[in-house]
């Protein structure tokens, strides 16, 4: 038996699947959520530029706009996840938009929030 074949004995080994997947870089996340904030409102300007383009020449593509608007989407749910996995340790309470709820509304959808009862 080979002496440096140990990696792949303790890859098929039993214990390989009750490794817990390590949690990403603070910082790391934190980049990738800034430019990821910076490049939504870039595409949100464009896709804005575009519409009004579209209505300005008086033709209307659906599929550019589908286009622009399923990479918002894409950008929003990684935002999400960066932002779930930074606050991970926190309980933040949630509307049903799934957007993290401030003091008194919802970011997302502006929802009020109930007031808490008090014991």
């Amino acid at each position: 038996m080979w002496p440096f074949n140990r990696r792949a004995k303790r890859a098929a080994g039993p214990g390989a699947e009750g490794v817990a997947p390590r949690r990403p870089n603070v910082g790391a996340l934190r980049r990738e959520q800034r430019t990821l904030l910076t490049v939504r409102e870039e595409k949100l300007r464009d896709l804005g530029g575009l519409l009004l383009e579209l209505y300005r020449r008086g033709s209307f593509r659906e599929d550019l706009l589908s286009e622009g608007c399923a990479e918002l989407v894409g950008i929003d749910a990684r935002l999400v996840e960066i932002d779930d996995l930074l606050h991970a340790d926190r309980n933040a309470p949630r509307c049903s938009c799934a957007a993290p709820t401030s003091a008194l509304t919802a970011v997302g959808c502006s929802t009020p929030r109930r007031a808490a009862r008090t014991p």
